[in-house]
């Protein structure tokens, strides 16, 4: 397995072998002993999700799920191709409120490893495009929630200058906002309740 890290801690893209003939290829997409021994992450999966998203330039973002339940992502694509956007927001981390952005795509397979504590979102760049998440919490829609965005303090080009979004995501607040009413949403030490 290919293994990439960035200048942000935590996160990884993760390209898993495939091996083919003229019948297409076999990758193993996910292995727990693999992935603890050559990315040395050691996570439990609880719940797999996926999502469907039929016109390209639909942002799907940002979102987070709130402790106790924060969940870890191993995000990847099935069909289609992406924008995926991550936001570092651990209170206290020295890359706090600095992002990335991967193209994932089917004829890659490269997976991406979101921990707790970031903002998740993608664009899609083509039409149909499946999504799988592989999630290490289960969802709860009382720690669910949605930064803006086009929150300007966040400097995230999408690509994209009018997307198709959902109704939360239109509504969301700029996360300075969103603090400034509810607290941080990953303070110092929220890793240990």
């Amino acid at each position: 397995m290919q293994i990439e890290r960035f200048d942000i801690d935590g996160p990884l893209l993760l390209t898993p072998p495939r091996f083919g003939d003229d019948r297409g290829w076999f990758c193993e997409h996910w292995n727990a002993r693999r992935l603890a021994d050559e990315a040395g992450l050691d996570v439990r999966f609880v719940q797999d999700n996926l999502s469907f998203t039929a016109r390209p330039g639909t942002l799907r973002g940002l979102h987070y799920q709130a402790p106790p339940m924060a969940q870890g992502k191993l995000v990847s694509v099935v069909t289609g191709a992406v924008t995926d956007i991550i936001v570092d927001i651990r209170e206290g981390s020295a890359t706090y409120g600095q992002h990335l952005a991967v193209e994932l795509s089917r004829e890659t397979g490269v997976q991406l490893w979101v921990p707790p504590g970031f903002l998740h979102g993608f664009v899609t760049r083509t039409p149909d495009v499946h999504m799988l998440y592989k999630v290490t919490e289960y969802y709860s829609a009382e720690h669910d929630g949605s930064i803006a965005w086009d929150d300007p303090d966040l400097g995230i080009d999408w690509g994209v200058q009018d997307p198709v979004l959902s109704g939360k995501d239109a509504q969301a607040p700029r996360l300075a906002e969103h603090q400034a009413r509810n607290g941080r949403i990953f303070p110092q030490g929220w890793e240990q309740t």
